[in-house]
Formats: C-alpha cells, structure tokens, sequence
C-alpha cells in the first residue's frame, strides 16, 4: 500500500474507532464541567476522574490528562484501567482529566503542507491553539477545582499520539511525562522525525520522560527512524524508551498497552522507577 493511502486509512480506521470506541461502555464514578475557550473558540465538555479517598481526604494528586477523553471515546476505558492500577496500589493516584473532542483532526495535528494529510478532515493544523487551551485555560481551571499537585502528563493514541509528541519537541516543560501510542509520525512528511535530531540538541537540559509505542500495521518505520534520533542525541536528563509492538494493531494498542504503560511510567511513589529521569 502506498504511504498516501496507508495515512488515509489509518486516518480512517481511528475515526471509526474513536466514533464508536464508548457508546455503551461504563466508567468508573466521575464528574464532568464545561469550559468556555477563547483559544479554539467554543464551548468544550471535561470528564475527570479522582482517585478513591479524594473526597474524604485532603491530599494532593498530579494529573493525568488525556486527549480523546468524550464518554463515547477514550475515556471509559483508561478510566477504568487507572482505578484497577490505584486500587491494586500498581499505579500512585492521579487525577484523570478527558478532553471530549469537537474537531479532532483540527485539534490533533500541525500544520501541514502534504494534500493527503489535509485530505483527512475539512479543517487541520489547529495544534498550537488546542495547546494553548490546554495549557492557558484548562490546567488553571483543573488547578482551582481540584486538590493537584506540580506533576503533570499525558497520553494517547493515533493523532492524539502525534499531538502529544509535537508537544514534547515544541513545549517539553508542559508535561513532566508524555505517552503516545502509535502516533501519527507521517504527518506533514514526517516532520517531526525529521526535526528531532536539532530539536533534542537544542535542550540539553530537558528533564522529562517519554514512552512511544507503534503496532504492526502502522508507523514502524517512521518510530523506528524516531527512535534512533533519541539514541543519538537525547539530553541525559531525558528518560525516553520506543517499544514496537508486532502482536498489536493500531486500532488494539491503546487497549492492549495502557495497563502496562500506567504502571511503568505512573507507578507507585516508592518505586525506584519513579526516581528522576536519566
């Protein structure tokens, strides 16, 4: 299958997934609120999830928050798979915030110059101000409704998981963990490979950790491209790990991997893995 058309399809094969991923599935116990956006300018709907003891207590949690995140999305699902870990005491207490989609191929990605990425949807490249909601408007509104902490990430899938990695190379101190499952690295001519040799020398700095995942049918050449980019020139500070999956597919990984994921880069606060980057 040609790259033009293998985009186009797996475009279409998340769409199908996301549209229909929730309709009847259930969630554990949660709130929701709306938020008025002047950043990408309208109206968008919240789901969040505290950990058990939150309204009985006054201890603070970090902050899990996640695109694709409508109760006919994603968010059921990691929902229940974030209070399975807590509860077996796999995973430290978080936070869950779901960000209900309106427009996702507009809001997921970047600018383009490719037409068969700007095929996918009447309307792409709104990243920088779906960041910006995120980031000016959404985490203030979390941190005055709820008991948080200074820790924060993120995660998904798909072209949720190529928002989150172009988060990563343009405003890295947003998140102090990123995970992006099978993210939509052919975008815009696989800009984002081809940019991270300059943009991880650029922050020598940088302390964060970072997870990226690719199923079989999907973006295993381009991770592994990406992959071999950290290898080279990652900060020291920077705890990265790029893992194929060949036993998932793209529209399983998300399912298939996060259970594993939470525990690995959210575990428990005594845990060595939960010591600094390096």
């Amino acid at each position: 299958m040609k790259l033009g058309r293998l985009s186009l399809a797996l475009a279409a094969a998340a769409a199908a997934t996301h549209g229909r991923a929730a309709a009847q599935e259930p969630a554990p116990p949660h709130e929701t609120f709306t938020l008025q956006s002047a950043a990408v300018g309208e109206v968008r709907r919240i789901n969040v999830y505290t950990p058990p003891g939150y309204a009985t207590g006054r201890a603070r949690y970090p902050v899990l928050y996640m695109p694709d995140g409508g109760m006919e999305e994603d968010f059921p699902h990691l929902a229940t798979a974030v209070d399975s870990a807590i509860r077996a005491g796999e995973m430290r207490p978080v936070i869950l915030v779901g960000i209900e989609n309106t427009q996702r191929r507009r809001d997921m990605t970047g600018p383009t110059t490719v037409a068969r990425d700007s095929a996918i949807a009447p309307r792409v490249g709104g990243s920088a101000a779906f960041r910006r909601f995120i980031a000016d408007e959404l985490m203030p509104q979390v941190r005055r409704r709820y008991r948080t902490t200074g820790e924060t990430a993120i995660i998904g899938e798909s072209l949720a998981g190529l928002f989150i990695m172009e988060t990563f190379f343009l405003q890295p101190e947003l998140f102090d963990t990123y995970i992006s499952l099978s993210p939509s690295l052919y975008w815009n001519n696989e800009e984002l490979v081809r940019m991270a040799p300059a943009r991880l020398r650029a922050r020598p700095r940088l302390r964060a950790a970072l997870y990226f995942a690719s199923a079989s049918d999907d973006i295993g050449p381009e991770a592994g491209r990406l992959a071999a980019a950290f290898r080279a020139n990652a900060p020291r500070g920077l705890r990265w790990e790029y893992q194929p999956h060949p036993e998932l597919k793209h529209a399983t990984i998300y399912r298939g991997e996060e259970a594993r994921v939470l525990r690995e880069w959210l575990p428990p606060r005594t845990r060595r893995r939960d010591a600094a980057p390096r």
